[in-house]
């Protein structure tokens, strides 16, 4: 400020700055103040964020502080938790409900949602409800009326292919590079298209276990399920950059697995996306039952489901937990400690896990069973010098096999393998024990019988051992050895005699061999080479539900080169190769069928009658053959006609060059018909081509 001024407003007094008496302020405080006003703290008289949980356990003051810490470490999976309140009786113990104070409404809903029926031990399941729903019943009617029943909602036939009166099955192809997905049916003509969209998944698609949907990946939404005939959206599960999904074998549930997003910012309102890694959600609901972090996942599929979908299990560092639908809590609210645990899998058709742990110091490598849900350990075995195990039931579940790697020496310079087969239908368990003095490639086992295929050997001397575990006198019998190729996978006919030795690509073969056998019936082994083919570069084999058909494959996702699948008969004829509208050519997935609703016996009598079946059967095959025939015929007589027009416009041009170019006559009638095929319009080529 100048000098000037400063002694100015010195010689002025207050009254000087004061208003006129007829001044009006016509100026808010928002006007002058607008952005500190902005930041002045605002009461929240919400109580959207407020839950009230009943059923929780009673306990004294000296053990509050601890259940708070249970209920904290429950309710953060669902948000940030703030405070707790519990109201206590005149003994200063709780009254077995309390208030929970969470940072948003939203975490408040989602609390409610998932915590709902939350099971914190065999006798407290919580009841969960927001705090504002008080209001809600105290303000209600004296007049009660009866809500408005709503009309059920069809959503179509989950298992229409399954009436298809030609018995066809169905299969999804993914092709154009992995933009366009096609479904069709099986037809004795070859593939029918039932449907094709582009852009219908981001990535792959995969079957549910018994057929009903079809789960398609979206990377910015989740994952989608589409089923009945017309395949409209069933389902949609909210999962961002989920890659990975597995259904329960009854369809009840599916879990999906999602890339990391170590690049998001962290925010407390992100807590909840956190350990959403892998969601279990309930297929017919929506709704989400539970979620797991990567921290946790070590392995895929990372959590495995028993036969029925009433247990799932997943493996843990020197831990098994296991959990029980529908609330999807921990078995006796606790893991299985197992130190070492290298792999498990669930029986197939009852409630028992087959686990390995390897050798831990003094303490020798062991296979052991355990039955859900008592948790006894109904059968072990101690291994020595083992390298690694791989388990394998049979799909009946009535063997255990289980494929040991050893050390022929405590210097760990050689291998040999084991096959040790549990006799699970048997009085204690007994064990079978196959010794290979040759590396072991494959193995697996009918799986309607007692017979079990070895692939062992190096290159170029590979063979294959038949053995029927339940021989004569039901010890273990070698009913035939095989000399084959460089095979690297044995594939079993789902209705098993019919077998498959293939060798699929990798980094030792990319001749694609394929060897078809028929080993008889399990009690009169017979086992003979029917055909032998190949499929070059070929990635994938799979059969065909019905046992009828096997389908092998080049995907684009694997090599760019003669991509594509051919489809084959149970014996290696070749049924089909894939369109050529369908290039790029990435994925073939047959769909599953549910299991079948007639018993033994029924089914009994129906092999034993099927003879008489038989010759139904084979009527209508002679009368599709013979419709194929006509259809044939037909465009085979339209050829005819089509080359014989072709020939008479050949002869009446050579005649009108012969009347115009009386030279023509010097030339032989065949060269100058060669002459003016030669010259003809390239349209009318293609006409004949067609």
């Amino acid at each position: 400020m100048d000098p000037e001024d400063q002694v100015i407003l010195e010689g002025l007094d207050d009254s000087y700055f004061d208003d006129p008496e007829d001044f009006e302020d016509d100026i808010t405080d928002e006007e002058l103040l607008g952005d500190i006003l902005k930041e002045k703290p605002v009461l929240d008289l919400s109580i959207d964020n407020v839950i009230v949980v009943d059923n929780a356990p009673k306990v004294k003051m000296d053990r509050l502080a601890k259940l708070e810490s249970v209920l904290t470490k429950v309710f953060s999976k669902f948000g940030d938790v703030l405070n707790q309140y519990h109201p206590t009786d005149s003994n200063g113990v709780t009254k077995g409900y309390f208030f929970m104070e969470l940072a948003t409404a939203e975490q408040a809903v989602e609390a409610v949602t998932a915590g709902n029926g939350y099971r914190l031990d065999k006798t407290h399941v919580f009841s969960v409800n927001h705090f504002s729903d008080f209001d809600t019943y105290q303000d209600l009617p004296e007049n009660w009326e009866p809500p408005k029943k709503r009309d059920y909602q069809y959503i179509g036939n989950l298992r229409s292919w399954l009436l298809n009166p030609n018995c066809n099955d169905q299969f999804c192809v993914i092709y154009g590079g992995g933009v366009k997905t096609a479904v069709a049916n099986n037809t004795s003509k070859g593939p029918k298209l039932v449907l094709d969209r582009e852009g219908w998944t981001d990535t792959y698609a995969r079957w549910s276990t018994q057929g009903s949907y079809l789960l398609t990946f979206h990377l910015q939404k989740g994952v989608a399920i589409w089923g009945t005939e017309d395949f409209k959206r069933i389902q949609r599960f909210y999962h961002p950059n989920a890659q990975l999904a597995d259904f329960s074998p009854c369809e009840g549930y599916v879990s999906t697995a999602r890339k990391r997003a170590d690049s998001l910012p962290k925010l407390p309102s992100q807590q909840q996306d956190e350990i959403e890694d892998v969601i279990v959600w309930d297929v017919r609901t929506g709704v989400k039952k539970r979620g797991f972090t990567w921290a946790e996942m070590t392995e895929w599929p990372f959590l495995k489901w028993s036969h029925t979908g009433e247990y799932f299990a997943k493996r843990g560092k020197d831990l098994l937990s296991v959990y029980v639908t529908p609330l999807c809590g921990l078995l006796d609210k606790e893991s299985l400690l197992i130190k070492g645990l290298v792999d498990f899998q669930w029986s197939p058709t009852s409630n028992m896990i087959a686990y390995w742990v390897p050798e831990q110091g003094a303490n020798p490598a062991k296979v052991a069973i355990l039955e859900i849900p008592s948790r006894k350990e109904i059968r072990s075995k101690n291994l020595f010098q083992v390298s690694e195990c791989q388990l394998q039931w049979h799909k009946q579940g009535d063997y255990l096999c289980v494929c040991v790697k050893r050390w022929a020496t405590k210097s760990k310079k050689n291998l040999y393998y084991n096959v040790e087969i549990f006799h699970m239908r048997e009085q204690d368990i007994p064990v079978d024990t196959v010794e290979m003095k040759e590396s072991v490639i494959s193995y697996a086992m009918e799986p309607t019988s007692s017979r079990l295929v070895i692939l062992y050997g190096a290159a170029p001397r590979i063979k294959c051992n038949i053995y029927n575990v339940r021989g004569k006198g039901a010890k273990l019998e070698l009913l035939a050895t095989i000399n084959t190729k460089l095979m690297s996978t044995i594939s079993w006919s789902p209705r098993g005699q019919y077998m498959v030795l293939a060798a699929l690509k990798s980094s030792e073969t990319t001749e694609g061999y394929l060897e078809f056998y028929d080993t008889g019936t399990a009690s009169l082994t017979n086992v003979s080479l029917v055909t032998s083919v190949e499929h070059g570069d070929m990635t994938d084999l799979e059969w065909d539900p019905t046992g009828r058909f096997v389908t092998t494959s080049v995907s684009y996702w694997s090599s760019k080169r003669d991509t594509g699948f051919i489809m084959w008969s149970f014996q290696g004829k070749l049924l089909c190769k894939q369109p050529v509208q369908m290039d790029k050519f990435c994925q073939f997935l047959w769909r599953p069928r549910p299991p079948t609703l007639l018993d033994k016996d029924a089914i009994e009598r129906i092999k034993k009658d099927l003879k008489s079946y038989a010759k139904k059967f084979d009527v209508e095959d002679r009368i599709v053959h013979q419709k194929a025939s006509e259809d044939l015929l037909e465009r085979r007589k339209k050829l005819m006609k089509d080359y014989e027009d072709f020939r008479k416009r050949i002869r009446q041009r050579y005649q009108d060059k012969i009347r115009k170019y009386p030279e023509y006559i010097e030339q032989d009638d065949d060269e100058i018909l060669e002459e003016e095929i030669l010259h003809l319009d390239s349209e009318e080529i293609q006409h004949i081509d067609e």
